[in-house]
């Protein structure tokens, strides 16, 4: 199967990596675990705008903040698990200044992709499988695409979705695949 699979806030811990850089950058302490709530980043900074907070973001004369992310625990693994049987397939919403970063943090992070889609039209990609945690893009690929199985990493910004699929870690996306790889 094709498996579309988000980047940022699924396989790269992107609230992890803003957060631990603008603690750094304004000697500040949000926690790590403070986003609640999906495009409001800036609520938790000194950032009037989220436009604001993607300037920061961009890095200026260093790498932005997408270079350096981690990934979540057991994302790799299970990446590569899935692709012995399936066809790993990056879709991720990026801006264009970022475009970069990201394809070196996917060769840094051996991801094992051979094709990847930087798009703000992710239903726009043909799968049999998304991974998405994004509330927006659950919802437009569900509502687009409703011969495929959509899957929400539940993340507090995000909610339940009808004719969606919840998966709270990677091993539990991983069964979810076994399962619907099982019934085809």
């Amino acid at each position: 199967m094709r498996l579309a699979i988000d980047l940022d806030g699924v396989v790269a811990d992107f609230h992890k990596g803003w957060i631990t850089r603008y603690n750094d950058d304004f000697n500040t302490t949000i926690p790590v675990d403070a986003v609640t709530v999906w495009d409001g980043l800036h609520l938790l900074t000194h950032f009037e705008s989220m436009r604001e907070f993607w300037r920061w973001a961009e890095g200026g004369d260093r790498s932005s903040i997408f270079r350096g992310l981690t990934t979540y625990a057991d994302a790799v693994e299970s990446l590569n698990a899935l692709s012995r049987d399936h066809k790993i397939v990056i879709v991720t919403q990026k801006p264009r200044w970022a475009v970069h970063d990201t394809f070196a943090w996917l060769s840094d992070n051996r991801i094992p992709t051979t094709e990847v889609h930087i798009t703000h039209d992710k239903a726009g990609v043909s799968a049999d499988v998304y991974l998405d945690d994004a509330p927006h893009h659950l919802v437009a690929i569900r509502d687009r695409r409703p011969d495929a199985h959509v899957v929400r990493m539940v993340r507090p910004w995000n909610a339940p979705l009808a004719g969606v699929h919840d998966a709270h870690s990677w091993p539990e996306f991983v069964e979810i695949v076994k399962s619907l790889a099982a019934a085809r």
